[in-house]
């Protein structure tokens, strides 16, 4: 099949006052005379038209800021957008759907943001050149549902609500208490019925800077959603929402839907499965390119996915499937104990946590889950010790790793550096393999740590948190902000780490996927948040998963064909036999 050819240069990695212009003198075209091949100007600029695709800049740039791809001929003449010479370029859109929830999946650095801003109008498409009139935009997209869509757009005839992805930036630009906030922004004279639903009101008289992740979010999506918009765009609804809450925010959003067009970015297939209408799959290299694909059924679409085969456009997306364990729960855990926690309590700014006794046993994966303000943080503190207990009881004797819940750079150096200062052996081939590679860390290593997007940040604090030298690894929510491959390599890291290393790890987190792949047994808190919290000891998978799933009042199935876990419908067949057999974590 013909290919089309695209060259990208990454102008943050490319460096040609440090290099001795590689990627020049090893070209075969320039060698034989074609010299605009590739020009060194401010940076690298590559001819697609001349370059033959042999991949020798690529394998000879010392930074790696140079990638060749050949894509299908089909795509030829459909950039949406291009960033510039030699820059990233999006082919495709998705479709807003008035009365619908249209979900888009795929990769981080494939597009969607892309694709947002075009859509909200904050960025005009160039159709892959410097620059595009309304008229070809028009004529591009004439025959589709797009083409009123930008009519409408041009006209300042759509109005668009956001809810921005890093919701830990939200204090920064605004001072002042919640209710001051949301009455501002609510144009749809919904306060009162908001505030209800998404369980705000013992949040309404804090000051915005004292909020914790969970009751931001909540406020970010409130916000969204009381403005008066013809459209509304959501990106990760879910980071720092227990289950329970993801559930509740999936009923508000779908509430909004029967009149209004709403587009969502999500990396929680459990919560994008319950919520969206229909799906659209980006798919591409990271940084490089974007394909976006015509809109798809929500089981369907992930099923291909996961499989990572898109029938409809006959394209392989990656080499092997991301496949979901059958024979969960595991029986053979552990024996071997890490260190054994007694009970006692935690007093904390009118919240008490009580803990009953437990134990952390060596080369397991200790899951925890539960709703937010129930104590898990509190927990996972007082085991780092960075709190001490009330009576000051837990003592573990072991060396111990800690990933807080929200990740920020506190030092200004490059990644590299960083992760050497933590342990040198980053540099071995076996850390490459096992930590670097998977986590696609190699493209960040000379990048510094202020520069880095709350995603590639997570993926450091990972790794840095896995590389030190201790007993016992504690991470609290590592799925923030990681996109669906990264949680799965993640999972896969942890589980590897733990068995490999013998070492014990404890994992906090909210994505029952991730939960299902990592654990061995489970912790379940329970309690009334912001109040009181209980911490239950240890059980099995599927005797912590039944507790848990049981206060939430939900059941879980496996897929028929991914065997991936879904949320049944309320009220369903499956959903009333299997809570009429006790069995709300369904494996069989």
């Amino acid at each position: 099949m013909a290919k089309i050819r695209i060259a990208v240069v990454d102008r943050d990695r490319c460096q040609p006052k440090k290099c001795s212009h590689e990627c020049v003198k090893y070209c075969p075209k320039v060698r034989t005379g074609a010299e605009d091949t590739i020009v060194i100007k401010d940076k690298a600029e590559i001819s697609e038209e001349l370059c033959v695709g042999c991949g020798i800049c690529v394998k000879k740039c010392p930074f790696k800021a140079i990638t060749i791809v050949g894509l299908p001929h089909e795509l030829e003449g459909m950039e949406v957008h291009r960033y510039g010479k030699n820059g990233f370029v999006l082919y495709g859109l998705p479709i807003p759907r008035k009365g619908y929830v249209v979900g888009l999946l795929g990769p981080n650095g494939t597009g969607k943001t892309t694709a947002v801003k075009i859509l909200t109008g904050q960025l005009k498409p160039n159709l892959g050149r410097d620059k595009a009139e309304w008229e070809e935009i028009f004529e591009r997209f004439s025959g589709t549902e797009l083409l009123n869509y930008f009519k409408d757009l041009a006209d300042g005839r759509v109005r668009v609500s956001l809810k921005p992805q890093y919701i830990e930036a939200i204090p920064k630009v605004y001072k002042g208490k919640v209710v001051d906030l949301l009455k501002k922004v609510d144009e749809r004279g919904i306060f009162d019925e908001i505030v209800e639903k998404l369980e705000l009101g013992n949040s309404l008289n804090r000051e915005v800077k004292d909020l914790s992740g969970g009751e931001l979010q909540r406020i970010a999506i409130a916000g969204c959603l009381m403005k008066d918009a013809d459209f509304y765009f959501l990106d990760e609804v879910t980071s720092y929402l227990d289950i329970y809450q993801r559930i509740n925010c999936a009923k508000v959003i779908r509430d909004l839907a029967e009149k209004r067009s709403i587009l969502i970015v999500e990396h929680d297939l459990a919560i994008l499965d319950m919520l969206a209408d229909f799906i659209h799959i980006s798919y591409g290299e990271p940084g490089v390119y974007g394909v976006i694909t015509n809109a798809k059924g929500v089981r369907v679409g992930i099923n291909q996915y996961l499989r990572g085969y898109l029938v409809e456009e006959n394209v392989r997306i990656r080499e092997k499937p991301i496949d979901f364990e059958i024979f969960q729960p595991r029986q053979e855990v552990s024996e071997k104990v890490l260190a054994e926690y007694p009970h006692f309590t935690k007093t904390l700014d009118g919240f008490r946590l009580e803990v009953e006794g437990g134990d952390i046993r060596i080369e397991e994966v200790l899951g925890v889950v539960g709703k937010n303000a129930t104590g898990k943080s509190t927990f996972v503190k007082v085991l780092a010790g960075v709190l001490k207990d009330d009576e000051g009881k837990v003592k573990l004797n072991v060396r111990v790793s800690y990933k807080p819940q929200y990740v920020k750079a506190d030092v200004s150096m490059n990644v590299g550096d960083f992760l050497k200062k933590i342990n040198p052996m980053i540099d071995s081939s076996y850390y490459k393999t096992e930590f670097v590679k998977p986590l696609g860390l190699e493209k960040l290593m000379d990048r510094n740590l202020d520069d880095l997007s709350g995603g590639e940040l997570q993926r450091v604090a990972i790794v840095a948190c896995l590389l030190r030298d201790a007993d016992l690894y504690l991470l609290d929510e590592p799925s923030a902000h990681l996109d669906v491959e990264q949680r799965i390599e993640v999972a896969r890291l942890i589980r590897r780490f733990a068995l490999n290393f013998s070492k014990s790890v404890l994992v906090v987190d909210h994505d029952i996927y991730l939960i299902d792949m990592v654990s061995d047994r489970l912790m379940v808190f329970q309690g009334e948040p912001g109040k009181r919290g209980i911490a239950r000891r240890p059980m099995s998978m599927r005797d912590g998963m039944n507790t848990f799933l049981s206060d939430l009042g939900i059941t879980f199935r496996r897929d028929e064909e991914t065997k991936r876990p879904r949320v049944n419908k309320i009220g369903s067949r499956l959903d009333r036999e299997q809570k009429a057999k006790g069995e709300y974590y369904y494996y069989f």
